[in-house]
């Protein structure tokens, strides 16, 4: 489980998060949604480490992340998968040595490596793409090559920051399946930050609103589907303030 417990953080005068309490429950794959600069990046960087609270703390599995030392820390990270915003793919190495790059800093054999390379392409239907270059595929190419690349790590929990952004709604429909495949598959824990409505009420188990820096509602889609609180409902419309 990962559990965010009063969770504070600010950037010079501005407060980002201030007090925001969630827990993520083990095999579910929870939507986090909010606008834009609210702060939904920010509780993914915590939740690896990548940040520091100012107060409160971030707990996978019952390790409070911001008291690791870094060895225990790597080992924490290594059980986390991470897609980032827009791929985050090292240009100059190939599709394949990409998805390696992680799986090399483990004590596994080429072979090994080799095979989780080609399960996790298979998974994301990119069979035969191990030999190509970034710049030579599409967006959501990247994107795939980017969940693969989680993938091969076999993690507890898988991280993604917003995985449909920039894609045409086709493409974006083929990343939504492959979240919902991995979560079926290898029984993942997810957790997704969006403001795609129809990404979120396709991969998510439950969904919750990140506003004025806390949760505002946390529920089930359906539940937040049919609320009538006026800030979620503004939201999810899309309507003007």
């Amino acid at each position: 489980m990962i559990r965010l417990a009063d969770l504070w953080k600010a950037f010079g005068k501005q407060q980002v998060l201030a007090g925001l309490t969630l827990e993520v429950e083990d095999g579910e794959t929870l939507v986090l949604i909010g606008y834009s600069g609210s702060g939904k990046s920010v509780v993914l960087k915590h939740i690896v480490g990548l940040l520091v609270p100012d107060r409160g703390e971030v707990f996978v599995d019952d390790r409070a992340v911001s008291t690791l030392e870094r060895p225990a820390l790597n080992a924490l990270r290594a059980e986390i998968g991470y897609v980032f915003q827009f791929a985050a793919l090292f240009d100059s190495m190939t599709v394949a040595d990409n998805i390696a790059l992680g799986l090399r800093r483990r004590d596994l054999s080429e072979d090994e490596i080799g095979e989780r390379v080609g399960e996790a392409l298979a998974v994301v239907d990119l069979t035969g793409a191990g030999e190509r270059y970034p710049a030579e595929l599409s967006g959501g190419m990247r994107k795939r090559v980017g969940i693969a690349r989680a993938i091969a790590l076999r993690p507890r929990y898988i991280l993604y920051d917003e995985p449909t952004t920039g894609l045409d709604p086709v493409t974006a429909a083929v990343i939504d399946r492959l979240i919902v495949r991995t979560r079926e598959r290898f029984g993942v824990t997810g957790l997704v930050v969006t403001h795609d409505m129809r990404s979120a009420y396709t991969v998510g188990d439950r969904m919750a609103m990140l506003y004025e820096g806390r949760i505002h509602q946390v529920g089930t889609v359906a539940e937040m589907r049919e609320t009538s609180d006026p800030v979620v409902r503004q939201f999810i419309e899309g309507r003007p303030t």
